[in-house]
């Protein structure tokens, strides 16, 4: 696994195309250091901040509840839970309670019992849908616990 430090200018490009995706503001950090786990996906770290990028989507990663609590949230019941463990997409009649999102933005998926992050994922319809839908998927699952960046994160 290749890890390099990227440069100022870049660190801060980075944090301003981020923060303008996820319409949050981040903390200024000095040194973000990149640690390539594979061709499609790269681990961004720096002081209290942790991004996955996986091809080009940039995605909060699950440790970092501080930032997951600014997204988004679908609920679901725990018999969702072993399937978001293993990556796979979200559907409708696995959701208990969610907040407002828009199609296309990342939503955390927490579990009933003591709300406890699971995936971040991918809207694939609008919150304000979810009332009159019955079954279908509602978030592309692409950062789950267990996933290969969790794995190898937990070495470094």
């Amino acid at each position: 696994m290749k890890t390099n430090l990227i440069s100022k200018s870049e660190t801060t490009q980075l944090l301003k195309i981020v923060s303008e995706k996820w319409k949050i503001d981040l903390p200024k950090v000095k040194n973000l250091k990149v640690y390539e786990i594979d061709d499609e996906i790269q681990l961004i770290t720096g002081n209290e901040i942790k991004i996955l990028k996986i091809k080009d989507e940039h995605l909060p990663f699950l440790s970092e509840i501080t930032t997951l609590e600014k997204f988004p949230y679908v609920q679901v019941d725990m018999g969702a839970v072993k399937f978001m463990c293993k990556g796979a997409n979200l559907m409708r009649p696995g959701i208990k309670k969610f907040s407002e999102f828009s199609k296309d933005d990342i939503v955390c998926i927490v579990e009933e019992s003591q709300n406890k992050f699971l995936a971040v994922g991918k809207s694939i319809v609008d919150s304000s849908e979810l009332d009159n839908m019955d079954k279908g998927e509602v978030l592309k699952n692409l950062h789950y616990i267990s996933d290969k960046a969790w794995e190898i994160s937990k070495t470094l």
